[in-house]
């Protein structure tokens, strides 16, 4: 059953939205209004024809503002800065913007190597410039958050807003920052801050995601087709439009993913995440070369540890043992390039562990990563670990934890509700774990190529609740 929304908290986002609406409807009636100046200021008879701006001008654009960029724009900007920068080695700014761009560039390609060139650009920057150098401390917070260094990109961002407290790019490194930290209800005062500085499809699908996360997804769908209507470059488009593909199939609507997905690839075929989602819809449909095809198509692009954990799954939910150790094998080998760049997978690495290595090792290192950024996805890793390597017990904790609203744990997660119902299981206690079972294959019955026919298999087994009925009174 879908979460029963508080009346204060309705009118809480309805005041959000209405006060966004009002900033983007007084934004663009400026903007027509500038438009108007300069079509009257035209002499007649000669159009106005000016030239676009340059891919690399776009993509600096993007990068400024902390939204997607396009592939071969990004690639411009940064063989751009890259001359620059050796022309002028003491330009702080264009180092900063040189360093922002290798995020987003390992970003797009998965390619942890750019996240050493990163930090040496921004903390170039910052040795130039030390201070009220906020454009490298932003870099460096994104540089961060991408390399799943929560409490470093708090410090960071933290630090460029004690700068400029008005400067509205700093607030979604933020949100992320808190996000990752398991800090949900100080992502939701960032998101509102946000929404008092800046409108627009950025700050749109910021809300996307902080509504996501605590399971209000009609809200979160909304920010999304909202911030696609409004975003003015395909490569960003593309990025919104494959969120909420994500969406989509979060809550287990097929058809709306893969249309989803395929849009984004039209808008920027560029884009892995678009045919990762697409290879997990297709397998979910049984279409399952196509789905294979797309995975292949993507990993190629964009090797990602995660990724490949999703492949070797679906080969092994195929009885492709081979083909799966291939795909582990690759987890690992991507993992370690991670690590080398500074970059932390433990997250993947242990879920990895817990069902197809040693789980013990897998506590090891999600217990430490709880330990440093208690994030809700650590919460429900680390609770499955500790069930599979036989302290059931313990790792409930965790679960609870990861699918308690009043404890964090808001988002609406098929995973998170089979982990909790087949802990509950192995604990004897059948009626919760019928509950969350039954709850995950609501949420979305295809969550899982390998798990979501054993929590059918689990939920057959646990049959339907006794029928308990009050004893008879006697006449």
């Amino acid at each position: 059953m879908e979460n029963q929304e508080e009346g204060p908290r309705r009118r809480e986002r309805g005041l959000w939205r209405r006060a966004r609406a009002r900033r983007v409807l007084i934004g663009s009636a400026a903007g027509c209004a500038v438009l108007g100046g300069v079509l009257w200021a035209l002499p007649w008879g000669r159009p106005a024809e000016p030239a676009g701006p340059s891919p690399g001008a776009l993509a600096m654009a993007a990068v400024g503002a902390g939204v997607p960029a396009d592939a071969a724009g990004l690639a411009e900007l940064i063989d751009e800065r890259e001359r620059h920068v050796r022309a002028r080695p003491r330009d702080a700014t264009s180092w900063a913007v040189l360093g922002t761009a290798y995020v987003e560039q390992a970003r797009r390609l998965g390619d942890p190597a750019f996240y050493p060139r990163a930090e040496r650009a921004l903390r170039t920057s910052l040795s130039v410039r030390p201070q009220g150098n906020v454009r490298a401390l932003t870099g460096l917070a994104a540089l961060a958050n991408a390399r799943r260094d929560f409490p470093a990109a708090r410090r960071w961002a933290e630090q460029a807003r004690e700068l400029e407290p008005r400067r509205w790019t700093t607030y979604p490194l933020l949100i992320d920052a808190c996000t990752g930290l398991g800090e949900h209800a100080a992502a939701k005062r960032m998101l509102d801050r946000l929404g008092e500085l800046r409108s627009g499809p950025a700050v749109l699908a910021r809300a996307a995601g902080v509504y996501r996360d605590r399971g209000w997804r009609e809200d979160a769908a909304a920010s999304l087709a909202d911030a696609a209507a409004g975003a003015r470059q395909p490569a960003e488009r593309a990025a919104y439009v494959e969120r909420a593909g994500q969406l989509a199939w979060e809550r287990g609507d097929l058809r709306v993913a893969l249309r989803h997905f395929r849009e984004a690839l039209r808008l920027d075929a560029d884009l892995p995440s678009a045919q990762i989602g697409q290879g997990r819809t297709l397998a979910a449909l049984g279409r399952t070369t196509e789905a294979l095809n797309a995975y292949r198509a993507a990993l190629a692009r964009q090797p990602l540890p995660g990724h490949a954990l999703e492949l070797g799954e679906l080969y092994e939910s195929l009885g492709m043992p081979e083909a799966a150790k291939e795909q582990y094998d690759l987890l690992r080998e991507r993992v370690r390039a991670a690590a080398a760049a500074g970059a932390d997978e433990d997250l993947v690495l242990g879920r990895y562990e817990a069902d197809h290595g040693d789980p013990e090792d897998a506590v090891r290192r999600l217990r430490a990563e709880f330990a440093r950024q208690p994030g809700t996805e650590v919460a429900d890793a680390l609770g499955w670990a500790l069930h599979r390597a036989g302290r059931s017990g313990e790792g409930l904790r965790y679960a609870v934890r990861a699918t308690d609203g009043e404890r964090g744990g808001g988002v609406r997660s098929a995973v998170f509700m089979y982990h909790r119902g087949m802990i509950e299981r192995e604990l004897k206690r059948y009626g919760a774990a019928r509950r969350h079972l039954a709850e995950a294959l609501r949420v979305n019955p295809h969550f899982s190529p390998l798990h979501a026919p054993r929590a059918r298999a689990a939920a057959r087994a646990l049959g339907d609740p006794p029928d308990v009925r009050p004893p008879e009174l006697s006449g």
